[in-house]
């Protein structure tokens, strides 16, 4: 597949460029009722709260994976520490786990009711060029990456003026810019809320190839030993 920057092996995720937009405010308000996770892995522990009422059918597919021990044992395969760090979907021998059908793309609509975009510390949700293609595999941001977030489709139908990585369209029908891969983005579903020092150190860590990957893998393995929803 073709691969820009976040994965270059075969069924892992694709960047593709997304107007950068002004960050939504969120924070605090958004900690009652929220799930939280527990990440404890070799580089340490880590919490990351989800949010339902965002990305309900994003959440409730992470949140299955969890309750089924998916993620124990599973390694961070690809690490770039100016950007993010992503796990969730090969174990220690890089064999990639078996994973459900994939989840529907809810990046837009999370932004459109107030959510997260891709800033440091938020978890989102890593796919192949098929934006509807998320199954178990996230990342999470440890730069503001803008360029990610998913591409809000002005009103109108066609509508009467769009602009895109510097040029602009005129006129265009709706359904063409509401079903073009480029412009969904990715959907960001959470935050980590505590240990972001182990997220830093994860990203920090020294890489180079490994298993399929011909680079940007942990030389020492960063193992994830178990995720746990907590009460």
């Amino acid at each position: 597949m073709t691969s820009p920057r976040l994965l270059s092996a075969r069924r892992c995720m694709l960047a593709l460029g997304a107007v950068a937009a002004l960050a939504s405010p969120w924070g605090a308000a958004w900690a009652a009722g929220a799930p939280q996770v527990k990440f404890s892995t070799t580089a340490g522990d880590f919490v990351v709260e989800v949010y339902p009422d965002k990305a309900p059918k994003t959440v409730e597919n992470f949140l299955q994976y969890v309750r089924d021990k998916h993620y124990d044992g599973t390694v961070f395969h690809r690490v770039i520490e100016n950007f993010m760090v992503q796990g969730g979907g090969f174990d220690a021998k890089y064999v990639q786990k078996p994973t459900r059908a994939p989840v529907v793309h809810e990046g837009r609509e999370a932004l459109a009711k107030g959510g997260p975009r891709n800033v440091v510390g938020t978890l989102a949700m890593a796919r192949t060029s098929d934006p509807h293609s998320a199954s178990s595999q996230f990342f999470i941001n440890v730069k503001d990456n803008a360029f990610l977030d998913p591409t809000v489709i002005p009103p109108g139908d066609p509508v009467p003026r769009f602009e895109y990585q510097g040029r602009v369209y005129e006129n265009t029908p709706r359904a063409n810019l509401v079903n073009a891969p480029q412009l969904y983005g990715y959907t960001v579903f959470g935050k980590v809320v505590s240990g972001m020092d182990v997220v830093n150190k994860i990203k920090s860590t020294p890489t180079g190839p490994g298993g399929p990957f011909p680079g940007d893998v942990p030389r020492t393995p960063i193992v994830i030993h178990t995720a746990t929803l907590l009460p």
